[in-house]
Formats: structure tokens, sequence, C-alpha cells
């Protein structure tokens, strides 16, 4: 089968389901009715769709006529706490937006599982689709791992469509594309005083401004140059009373980087506890690690990977997006199993479609939708012929 011959032909098929899955947008843990409705995409192909027994989401199994490996095919499901903004006649019809979009992921997945389905004579070995909840709560990965979603898997496959890359671009590149991104929450405990006797007090904004400066030092001084970092305090909580020394504040932040160990934490705690000490308040630090680097280190499935684009839509296809210090949580799938995560081109400024993800705005150029369907059909074809 021509395989790109059929993603056109589905085409109507993909961006009617993209623009169904757009209009009923779900939070990240509440994707019920999305993974019902999944479910019964799927049925219609013939396929039997099994829903994760603890979280949202579920797979389902295409096997070909021949035994052979099993490589995943991964497309996440939530959306965003975002109002939309964009006039689309097929707009959210709630609070909720696919500001993001996985409603492209969901229907260019359902494109390729049509193809792969039609083709199982042809396949050595199985196509399992991986329908993930909770991408953008940082936690889905993780939840279906544990489901079993990667149990006796070979490789996996991963996409995004992307705002900042022009249609129908397509970014496959080798190395690290997207950061690791850690969560913290710090409570300074000091001690009470009026604000006319700070003395007689151990002042925790005082401390709390003091540590906030010097974790900078983190990324300034404590780290090479050549090393991206980030570390953000996005919240600062604390005081009662103008003229008081408070007692308790509370910072939350986090940290973007591609370290693969624990000694960003490490250094923290040290930071921490210097300043804490020497301005006579305590603390307690939760670290939390939601996501690790994305990296396209398995050099064989990449390169599988940029031999399928090749082969479909030739060299000129290939655009090289700078690596991002945003995160994605298809990190915990490359630490148990070798994969790939490539980037669709989305905007086309000649169609008026500019918006990036995450903005009230954002829209795709539907017209890259069947590539991405027929990339993911054709990089699963040749994973499992090799």
């Amino acid at each position: 089968m021509d395989i790109l011959s059929r993603a056109e032909s589905l085409e109507p098929y993909i961006i009617e389901r993209r623009r169904f899955y757009h209009s009923c947008p779900e939070l990240a843990g509440h994707e019920v009715e999305t993974t019902k409705a999944i479910a019964e995409d799927l049925r219609m192909m013939g396929l039997e769709p099994k829903l994760f027994e603890h979280v949202n989401g579920l797979i389902a199994e295409i096997h070909g006529e021949k035994p052979g490996k099993t490589v995943v095919l991964r497309a996440d499901i939530d959306a965003l706490n975002v109002k939309e903004q964009t006039g689309l006649s097929f707009a959210s019809k709630n609070d909720y937006m696919h500001a993001c979009g996985h409603d492209c992921h969901i229907a260019m997945q359902l494109g390729a599982a049509r193809i792969l389905s039609e083709m199982r004579s042809g396949l050595n070995g199985t196509v399992r689709l991986l329908f993930q909840p909770a991408e953008e709560g940082g936690y889905g990965a993780r939840d279906v791992i544990q489901e079993g979603a990667l149990d006796g898997a070979d490789a996996i496959y991963g996409t995004h469509v992307w705002g900042t890359v022009r249609a129908p671009l397509i970014d496959i590149t080798p190395g690290f594309r997207m950061a690791a991104s850690n969560r913290f929450k710090l409570l300074i405990h000091g001690v009470t005083a009026h604000g006319s006797a700070p003395h007689l007090g151990a002042d925790a904004i005082t401390a709390a401004c003091a540590i906030v400066s010097s974790l900078q030092l983190l990324v300034t001084r404590f780290n090479c140059a050549t090393d991206p970092m980030v570390l953000t305090i996005g919240k600062i909580n604390g005081g009662t009373q103008y003229n008081v020394i408070p007692d308790l504040v509370e910072i939350e932040g986090t940290v973007r980087h591609f370290r693969t160990d624990h000694s960003i934490e490490e250094e923290m705690r040290r930071i921490i506890g210097g300043v804490a000490e020497a301005l006579k308040v305590t603390w307690e630090l939760d670290y939390i690690y939601l996501n690790y680097p994305v990296n396209n280190s398995y050099d064989e499935v990449t390169d599988i990977c940029r031999k399928a684009a090749t082969s479909l839509f030739g060299e000129q296809v290939f655009a090289h997006m700078p690596t991002l210090m945003s995160s994605e949580d298809f990190s915990w799938y490359l630490r148990e199993i070798p994969g790939v995560f490539t980037f669709i081109g989305s905007s086309n400024p000649e169609k008026g479609i500019t918006g990036t993800n995450h903005q009230s705005t954002y829209d795709v150029d539907e017209a890259v939708l069947k590539r991405g369907t027929a990339l993911a059909a054709q990089f699963a074809y040749d994973y499992l012929s090799v």
C-alpha cells in the first residue's frame, strides 16, 4: 500500500475527527468522554480497545499476520484550562481548549490506525496504539506505564504539532529536544516579632528574599554556561500584617534543565541551607521530578523515522527546531524503551495561522494532519520490517 496516498484519501476523516475532539476538550485526569469516543472510533475499525483500569485513556493493538516486535504509537488526549478565542466554527463548547494540539494528535493517530489496520497482512509484529491522558498534568505517562502500556514493547513513537515551525515542515532532530521539568515548594519557618523589634524574631520574608536571590547563583555561578538551565520562582506568599515579622513564607517554582541526575536538587538544598542558617530560620523543601529531558538519543530508531519521512516527503521536509526549555512526559517512556519524538509544523501565515501552543488563539494548518498520519504509519511499518 502507498501509505501517503492512503493518508491523503483519509484527509476528510482525519480533519473531521480533529474538529470533533477540538469541540469537546477535557482537562488532564478528566478525559472520560474523550476516552469513550476514541474507543468507539477504534471499534468502528474492527479493533478492540482496552481501557486503563485506574486512569483514563486506552490502548489497542493491530496484530500483523507475521510474528515480530511491538512498536507503540502514542497520542496524548487532554486539554488545557484556557478559554478559546479562535472564532472557529468548531471551537470548544466549554471553558477549556485543545490549545496544545492534542486534538490533532488524536486525529492523526486514528488515521494511522486505519491505514495500519488495512496493512495487517504486511506487518511483521504488532502496533500498539496508546492514547495517553494527563500529559499536561505531567503524570499521565507514568500512570499508563504502571498500567502496563509498555509491557512487551520494543520501541515508541511520539509527535507534537508545533506553532513555531512552519507547515508542512517536520523536525526529527537527534539529541536533546525538550528539557526536564522539576517543580519545588519551599517553606521558610521563622519566629514572629513586632516590626519595630525584628531582632526578637527570625524574619521569614527577609530569608525568603535572600534565598530567592541566592538560588539564581545556581544558574549563573554553579552551572556550566553552555548547559541551559532556567530557575523560575512563580509564587511567594507570606505575612499577615504590615507591622509584624512573619513566621512563614511559602515559595513555589520550577527548574528546566537537561541533566539526568539529581544534582540540581542537591545544590538547591546546599544553597537554601546555608542562607537559612545565616538568617536563623528553618526550612522544608519538596522537590518533584515531573519530567526528564526528551532526548532523541536512540540513533537506530531516529534514523528509521528520518528515512520514513524522507521516503514520504523528500529531504526538503526537514526543519531544525532549536531545543526547547518546555517539557513533555514522553521522556518517561524513553527511560524505559527506545523511541523517537518528532515535531510537525502547524503555522501558516498565508492562511492567518500564526498562534503557538498554549495560546487562546492557537490553531493549526489542517493540511499537515495527513502528513502526521502518514509519518506515524510509515514509521511503524518500517520499524517492524527491520
